[in-house]
């Protein structure tokens, strides 16, 4: 399944570049982030509870980031499993500036197995929606670091 789409930040490159990078920022913005622990550079375990139709669950993973241009873009490998499946995703994540502020946009696959594949026609909402709340999340983070 493809996922892709757009977020606009009001605040400059730097910042939303500092704060998607930012493991603090990147818990505190995941929707159902129980925990995130660093275990390499830009490497993560991480566990989160899904309360959603056919994902419901808990699971642990991997997020990892890749491809690093500074300011630019990057890429993000995320793997995990639990009690509903394994889910697979691959997202680049490219950041320009824009009059009043900084434009992100993403582009990425999702690959799900076991019980997720079998409920794949309600993905691409539940995919929107959690995204969605990533990006509003993430976007308090960054108010927060702002200085108007």
């Amino acid at each position: 399944m493809e996922v892709k789409g757009e977020h606009h930040f009001k605040a400059p490159r730097a910042t939303v570049w500092q704060c998607m990078l930012d493991p603090r920022c990147l818990k505190a913005s995941m929707p159902g982030c129980d925990e995130m622990v660093e275990v390499g550079p830009e490497d993560y375990d991480i566990e989160i509870t899904v309360g959603m139709a056919a994902v419901k669950g808990h699971y642990k993973g991997n997020v990892k980031v890749r491809d690093r241009v500074e300011g630019e873009a990057y890429r993000l490998v995320v793997t995990g499993s639990g009690k509903p499946g394994r889910v697979q995703g691959d997202s680049l994540m490219t950041l320009s500036d824009e009059p009043g502020g900084t434009l992100v946009t993403y582009i990425g696959e999702v690959k799900v197995q076991g019980g997720l594949a079998i409920a794949s026609r309600l993905l691409p909402g539940v995919s929107k929606l959690m995204i969605g709340q990533f990006m509003k999340g993430m976007e308090k983070q960054v108010d927060q670091r702002t200085v108007v």
